[in-house]
This record gives C-alpha cells, sequence and structure tokens, in this order.
C-alpha cells in the first residue's frame, strides 16, 4: 500500500547570524491512508518544525517529501499554497477565526478559491457544520461562542475541502478537560469516517485517542509504536 505521506531523510537546519541550528536530523517516515497518529516530544525535539513541513508551511532543508503521490519538497510557495489548500486540513489551538465572519462564513472560506459560488460553498459549509453539530450557531461570530464551539468551527472548515489529511497542532491546548473530549471524541469520528488524522501534542491522554505514537527527541525519531486506542464513546 502507497503512503499517504513519506518522507525520506528530512533534515531542517536554520542559521542564527553564522551559526546553523539543525533542528531535523534525518527523519524518515510513512504514514498511510486513514491512519491516526500523534506526533509527540518534548520542548525542542522538532515536532513543530516537522508539523510545518508535513503542512506545507516549511520546506526541508535536505530530504524529499512525497504527499499523496507528489514530491513537494523542493516546490515554490505558490505550487506549495496550492498543494496545501488541496491535500490539508489544518486545525489549530488558537482556533484561527476570522472575528468579522460568522462560523458559516469562517468554515465557506477555503471553498472561495475553488471557484465554487456563494450558494455552493454555503450548501457544502452547512453540511460539514452539521458533522460537528453547530449548525444551529452557523450565522454567531466567534465571539459569540465558546471556546469548543469555536474549535469545532475550525474542525469543519478543515474538513470542508474534503482534504487528504486532516493535521491538528494541539487542538485541546486551550480548552477544558470536558471539552478537550468531545473535541477528541470529533477527531475519532472523523478518522472513523476514513480520513487520515495527524495530530501534534505534548499531552499524553490526548495522544492516548490516536493508534500509533511517534516520539521525536533531539530532531530524531525516538519511537514510533502502534498501539491499541482507547475506547472513546
Amino acid at each position: 500500500m502507497a503512503s499517504i505521506i513519506h518522507l525520506q531523510e528530512i533534515r531542517k537546519s536554520y542559521f542564527i547570524g553564522k551559526n546553523e541550528l539543525e533542528v531535523l536530523k534525518g527523519i524518515s517516515l510513512d504514514i498511510f491512508k486513514n491512519e491516526y497518529v500523534a506526533l509527540m516530544g518534548p520542548s525542542g525535539s522538532g515536532k513543530s518544525t516537522l508539523m510545518n513541513i508535513l503542512g506545507c508551511l516549511d520546506t526541508p532543508s535536505q530530504g524529499s517529501y512525497v504527499l499523496n503521490g507528489k514530491d513537494v519538497s523542493q516546490m515554490e510557495d505558490n505550487a506549495l499554497a496550492e498543494v496545501r489548500n488541496k491535500e490539508i486540513g489544518f486545525v489549530f489551538q488558537q482556533f484561527n477565526l476570522l472575528p468579522r465572519l460568522t462560523a458559516l462564513e469562517n468554515v465557506a472560506l477555503p471553498l472561495v478559491y475553488a471557484g465554487m459560488t456563494r450558494k455552493q460553498r454555503n450548501e457544502k459549509a452547512m453540511h460539514v457544520l452539521s458533522l460537528v453539530s453547530l449548525t444551529d450557531r452557523s450565522h454567531h461570530k466567534p465571539n459569540e461562542l465558546s471556546g469548543g464551539q469555536s474549535q469545532r468551527v475550525a474542525i469543519a472548515r478543515a474538513l470542508v475541502n474534503d482534504p487528504s489529511i486532516i493535521l491538528a497542532d494541539e487542538p485541546t491546548g486551550n480548552l477544558d478537560t470536558k471539552t478537550s473530549y468531545e473535541i477528541m471524541n470529533i477527531f475519532g469520528e472523523i478518522h472513523r469516517n476514513g480520513n487520515t488524522v495527524v495530530l501534534v501534542t505534548h499531552e499524553e491522554d490526548i495522544a492516548g485517542h490516536a493508534h500509533r505514537v511517534v516520539r521525536l527527541r533531539d530532531g530524531i525519531i525516538e519511537s514510533d509504536k502502534k498501539k491499541t486506542p482507547e475506547l472513546v464513546s
């Protein structure tokens, strides 16, 4: 089976003045369709840098990254942005919703670039809002939503383009325990519906929902274990 993400000897360095700081030191990793993977590691392990490369927000200094059959490791910014819009749905810790837009408008926004009519965009956006049980809040703006509702809007926005991968960066970091559990249930449902989910977290209980845990330390993969997921009721 071909992998949806194939990383081969990925290295990433930054220059601070004349000093080179190597953050990723040869990462090779395959993630397959409909896997549910947690990326873990302490601060400074390279997990945020790896997430930025996986999300096509940054490019590696060396190595190759093949995403859904396309080598994206040396793409120019415009081509990379196009791949990012089509292939990846992002969910961030800070939600990143536009404050002046309603929940519906925030979710529909990625579809503007897909050339859909307003009617088509709104219909698709309402459909994905229904998947996260939020149609009744579709005309509310972010300041009228709770943290959990805002994160559900962000998840709906990530799903609206039918991406190959849902990439979530500390998606429960700003939420209380009960709301975090509700959000993780939604990710479990997304995975059961056939999506590939990659979750970046430093919390063991959140990683416990994933089926595979990849741990980074000092820019290399320390361990990569498949596991029996916790039951998510």
